[in-house]
């Protein structure tokens, strides 16, 4: 078994591995390395595991620099999921061991995997290392049937005239695309204020759709000219992921979010994916909710974090109150001004 960093001439293989992978998301391909490094300049360090020259496993992973602290090894920034994925046990245990020797060798803070495996590492690898684990979110995920037209014939009716309510208040739904960049970026960036964070920038978004091509679809909801929602998904082979949906409060009585979600199934389902993944959540919170509705099930993320036993954690770091503040504090500045400043914010924020 052999451990490398992967090239960019790799980048056909890795993509093909990823795809067939039944446990990956669509942050493991090859594009979000590419639109990472472009629009944030994080320095990516993909860990490829082979045998006779056959890939066996992967690990994408970034060194996360954060000015005036210690720099990290995260798999994946911005995104919920990155994990191993690998053909075994040991492959799997390759790529764990290599990641920690690379963190051990970059001397950075800690090694964070979010995964969706329970027993990725040991409680101690036995190098004056100590592994911790997050296991306070979980992911929503739908299993998806071979039509659209089974999938909504599954709905409670509750949900359909939830659905149609939408249609009926005079909402349409159309695909986006790079020409539509900033309509989207119109409402989720004064969505993300109103929740008082730290906007992504237009670049981000238009590297993801740049390097995803055909595996991203933008969709966006308007009343009359008005764009009033908005969503971005990403796929693989097998699942459709939803990292980015917003929608404009004011509009929040019409169901714009219940139109985009639809449409986004309804493609999914079309398509022949087999998962559609609803993102992160806090189990019995109002995301959870929303989610759960649709049919979607629950599955625990394990975010580990290999660490000194010295350090802290991330939950001793930041507590859930000063950030509550933050984000308070955050949706009182004027929006012209967060969105220049937030993404300058946002590119060293790895949520």
């Amino acid at each position: 078994m052999k451990i490398r960093i992967a090239t960019p001439e790799d980048k056909p293989a890795w993509d093909t591995y990823v795809d067939n992978h039944p446990n990956a998301a669509p942050y493991s391909l090859f594009a979000w390395k590419n639109a990472v490094e472009e629009a944030y300049g994080h320095e990516s360090c993909y860990l490829l595991a082979e045998d006779a020259g056959t890939i066996k496993g992967v690990l994408p992973l970034f060194h996360f620099r954060i000015p005036l602290r210690e720099c990290n090894l995260v798999s994946l920034p911005f995104c919920d999921v990155g994990d191993i994925l690998a053909d075994n046990t040991e492959s799997r245990m390759a790529l764990t061991k290599e990641a920690v020797s690379l963190a051990q060798k970059m001397k950075v803070k800690y090694l964070e995997i979010r995964s969706g495996s329970k027993n990725l590492f040991f409680r101690d690898d036995g190098h004056g290392w100590d592994v911790r684990v997050n296991t306070g979110k979980v992911r929503m995920l739908l299993d998806l049937p071979d039509t659209s037209e089974e999938l909504w014939k599954g709905f409670k009716s509750k949900l359909r005239s939830q659905i149609r309510k939408a249609e009926k208040n005079g909402l349409t739904f159309s695909w986006g695309h790079t020409g539509t960049l900033d309509a989207f970026y119109d409402v989720f960036s004064r969505n993300m204020h109103a929740l008082g964070s730290p906007v992504h920038s237009k670049k981000w978004f238009a590297k993801i759709l740049e390097h995803y091509g055909t595996n991203a679809r933008m969709g966006l909801v308007h009343c009359e000219d008005q764009p009033v929602g908005c969503g971005i998904i990403l796929f693989t082979r097998h699942t459709v992921s939803i990292p980015w949906a917003s929608t404009l409060r004011e509009y929040n009585r019409m169901a714009p979010n219940m139109m985009l979600y639809w449409n986004f199934l309804n493609y999914a389902a079309n398509y022949g994916r087999k998962f559609f993944d609803f993102g992160r959540s806090t189990p019995n919170l109002g995301t959870y909710r929303f989610k759960k509705q649709w049919g979607a099930i629950a599955e625990p993320l394990y975010w580990y974090q290999v660490t000194h036993k010295k350090c802290l954690t991330c939950e001793e770091i930041a507590s859930q109150v000063k950030r509550q503040k933050i984000a308070t504090l955050w949706a009182k500045i004027p929006l012209g001004m967060a969105n220049v400043i937030g993404p300058s914010l946002r590119k060293y924020i790895s949520l």
